[in-house]
């Protein structure tokens, strides 16, 4: 089939470069290169860097609900069989959606209804869902709304980070994609009951409020973990959090009281030790190398 690719993160790239494989991909949208990393250099997205790398046209358009970027994809469009979406970032005009022979496919990380939307992966790890998946969905004028083609699921452990369901998913995606392609299944109506909405990840939700049940923080470390990242602040250092443990309490002391000389760290409900942090500016390191330079002694409250 001859595919419009549409995608944007290293989410993305994995259904690419599958897709490159067993298709002719004509062309790749993406979003514009921008400002990002620690020079806030301009950068191209991971998908421009791969398409770039395969030689296949790359269009990056600011939007594609005005002329002439719509005008120029229904053109192209009338080349092509489907148009894959990936993680594109922007909203896709009606002009759009019905351009190609087959209409646009997106690659969802959910399981449909559950988790429309900006972040499904993250909000699926703070939620405690015990499972996630990907449903490959014809896609309509709504948010996430349109009908399901194919569907996978995957358990979420209590080992699950957001940065390990990512991958998972990522290549979960990726080969769905080619079997909804090769197979053509039936397009099934979404239920209407069980509707969640992901909204986007604001950096602000990563900070740690030792009020909450200590479970309840656990699960925020291993939702933003890797991005943004969980953290508290010690004197005045922002202190990100990759991995802790949940330990019993019922002391009756402050939340956010450090109970002993390893990070253990009294919350809202039990207590939350800290195994893997990292200080700004620092590398990640394991609480007792973050303890051999910063005294947090028993009884300081965080």
């Amino acid at each position: 089939m001859r595919v419009i690719f549409m995608g944007t993160p290293d989410f993305a790239v994995p259904a690419l470069k599958a897709l490159m494989t067993q298709h002719d991909v004509i062309a790749v949208y993406t979003q514009p290169p921008r400002p990002a990393g620690k020079g806030y250099k301009v950068q191209k997205t991971p998908v421009h860097g791969v398409a770039e790398s395969a030689g296949i046209p790359v269009f990056c358009p600011v939007s594609l609900r005005k002329q002439p970027a719509q005008d120029e994809f229904v053109a192209l469009a009338q080349t092509a069989d489907v148009a894959v979406v990936c993680a594109y970032g922007l909203i896709l005009p009606k002009a759009v959606l019905e351009a190609p022979r087959y209409g646009c496919i997106n690659i969802h990380a959910s399981l449909l209804p559950r988790w429309r939307g900006a972040a499904p992966i993250h909000r699926a790890v703070l939620a405690g869902d015990t499972e996630s998946g990907v449903t490959i969905m014809q896609m309509d004028e709504g948010l996430d709304t349109g009908p399901m083609l194919l569907s996978e699921r995957v358990a979420i452990t209590p080992e699950t980070t957001g940065g390990l369901l990512h991958d998972a998913l990522s290549e979960m995606g990726a080969r769905l994609i080619l079997k909804a392609l090769a197979q053509k299944p039936a397009a099934v109506t979404q239920p209407e009951t069980g509707v969640t909405y992901a909204d986007k990840i604001q950096k602000s939700e990563a900070a740690l409020d030792f009020a909450q049940p200590a479970v309840d923080l656990l699960r925020r470390i291993r939702a933003f973990n890797p991005w943004p990242g969980a953290y508290f602040e010690l004197s005045g250092t922002r202190i990100k959090v990759f991995d802790a443990v949940v330990e019993p309490s019922d002391k009756a002391v402050t939340p956010g009281t450090v109970l002993d000389d390893c990070l253990l760290i009294r919350c809202g409900t039990d207590a939350l030790r800290l195994k893997t942090v990292q200080p700004a500016g620092k590398k990640q390191m394991s609480a007792e190398a973050f303890l051999r330079g910063h005294a947090v002694r028993q009884g300081t409250i965080l």
